[in-house]
């Protein structure tokens, strides 16, 4: 009988430290702000965005003094961080297409590349906290 009840406790013990163990996280909770420098038919364009939860967020300004917002997707990988996303731009620009890369460049830097349809190529900076 006390074999049973003490097989038992143990059991009962580990399974609860299983459970109750810190897991390690998959999601970034504070999020990844990042400037963008780029150029489309001669005109320089730039944005601004931040990445939490693999969603990310970039308001940018392209030519014509066109301004946007864009809606990003990130696919988290180990080292590099593929995107696509889909905004909208003012001044008749409309709805627009975006997707790049974003990678680790040490532990609290990132570069990326990306295009967007309406500002064009652009270059990434980006920290992590």
């Amino acid at each position: 009988m006390k074999i049973a009840v003490i097989t038992k406790t143990i059991i009962t013990s580990f399974s609860l430290l299983i459970l109750l163990a810190p897991q390690r996280t998959h999601a970034q909770l504070v999020p990844q702000p990042w400037v963008s420098v780029g150029g489309k038919e001669g005109d320089v364009t730039y944005s601004v965005g931040a990445r939490a939860l693999n969603w990310g967020a970039e308001l940018g300004f392209g030519p014509d003094s066109a301004t946007g917002f864009d809606l990003l997707k990130f696919l988290s990988l180990p080292v590099v961080s593929p995107y696509l996303g889909l905004g909208y731009y003012s001044e008749d620009k409309g709805l627009a297409v975006s997707g790049g890369v974003q990678v680790g460049a040490g532990d609290n830097l990132f570069l990326g590349v990306g295009y967007n349809s309406v500002r064009g190529i652009n270059g990434q900076l980006g920290i992590k906290f």
